[in-house]
């Protein structure tokens, strides 16, 4: 099919509302990465997103809403806990996964009895949101298992063909997906999946916090997962990752007993001076490499990157978000120096 790329002018808002109303299919910007949107109660809709994405179909689908005041149309059994967060962190880039309501088909939920809600603060997938009347299904929108787009070019060199649209809304602010929790008890979250809101932001409203033994170690084949993120390899390019948990002159040594014309590094911003191998860098903090890490991941695809040792980040804060990505991109091979 034709892939229209639509601006983000109230126009063009109202076109990709009334294209997902129809149950077609629009990338959306998001201020995590950009989303494959369809209407989340719609089935056929939902599976044109596992079809354009080469998703499994165990893999269940975030449900983005304008409020968290309309999570009572779509889960129930809402624990206190859950309201509590929405009021400090919706929106934004915070997903919940609390029981569903039957208005949810399966095919969003990935066959669970649970689904996943979050409130963006993007305006235009907020706005989006509104004019579609609709609850919007939108995983990363990008192809299933390869980096998440954080661009509108991003989505179109994925998705080209594919899909109705995609609405350029500009570069994504955060660069990796929302963070998941899900709720073992009134007072304690478990962290699913990690992203911008961390373990430490939580505590500020959670009396406990629990980190998923899967967000650091692969899950068994065949398990059933509660979150997107958490059983298929993912985030990973063409290149073979490799993750190197070292200072930089063991990091150096690795990369150089392996050296050959294939061969990059992707190192953090101010290792350059000290780093004589071909490299790109993705940022000095986490912020920063969070933001940076699907690009540059691209862009290493784009330069015939063969194979990529990077280091690793910090687990620490949002790092524990870059590292999450940067493990199963890596298929969880990594080099402990």
């Amino acid at each position: 099919m034709f892939t229209e790329l639509l601006n983000d002018t109230e126009a063009d808002l109202i076109k990709a509302a009334d294209y997902i109303k129809s149950g077609k299919v629009v990338g959306i910007p998001t201020e995590t990465v950009y989303g494959l949107g369809a209407d989340a109660a719609n089935e056929s809709a939902v599976r044109a997103v596992f079809e354009a994405k080469g998703r499994p179909a165990d893999n269940p689908l975030i449900v983005h809403l304008a409020s968290f005041s309309d999570a009572d149309n779509y889960a129930k059994d809402i624990p206190d806990l859950a309201r509590k967060l929405a009021e400090r962190f919706c929106p934004g880039p915070l997903t919940m996964v609390m029981p569903k309501m039957d208005n949810i088909p399966y095919v969003t939920s990935g066959g669970l009895e649970t689904v996943g809600i979050r409130v963006p603060s993007h305006s235009v997938m907020h706005r989006i949101i509104e004019l579609s009347g609709t609850a919007i299904a939108a995983p990363s929108a990008n192809t299933s298992g390869y980096p998440s787009p954080t661009t509108a070019q991003h989505v179109m060199r994925d998705m080209n063909g594919k899909i109705s649209a995609v609405v350029d809304g500009g570069q994504s602010e955060f660069g990796v997906e929302s963070t998941v929790i899900s709720f073992d008890d009134e007072e304690t979250a478990r962290i699913l999946r990690p992203g911008a809101v961390t373990r430490e932001m939580l505590l500020e409203i959670c009396k406990n916090v629990i980190i998923d033994p899967a967000i650091l170690k692969e899950v068994e084949a065949g398990a059933k997962v509660a979150s997107p993120g958490m059983k298929y390899k993912h985030y990973s390019p063409k290149a073979d990752i490799i993750m190197v948990e070292s200072d930089l002159a063991g990091f150096n040594r690795v990369v150089g007993n392996d050296y050959d014309n294939g061969v990059y590094a992707l190192i953090f911003d101010g290792d350059e001076a000290d780093c004589p191998y071909r490299h790109l860098t993705y940022g000095a903090d986490s912020a920063q490499q969070a933001h940076l890490l699907f690009q540059r991941l691209r862009e290493l695809d784009e330069i015939g990157a063969e194979k990529v040792y990077v280091r690793s980040p910090s687990t620490e804060g949002m790092g524990l978000a870059v590292y999450n990505r940067l493990i199963r991109a890596a298929g969880f091979e990594v080099i402990r120096i």
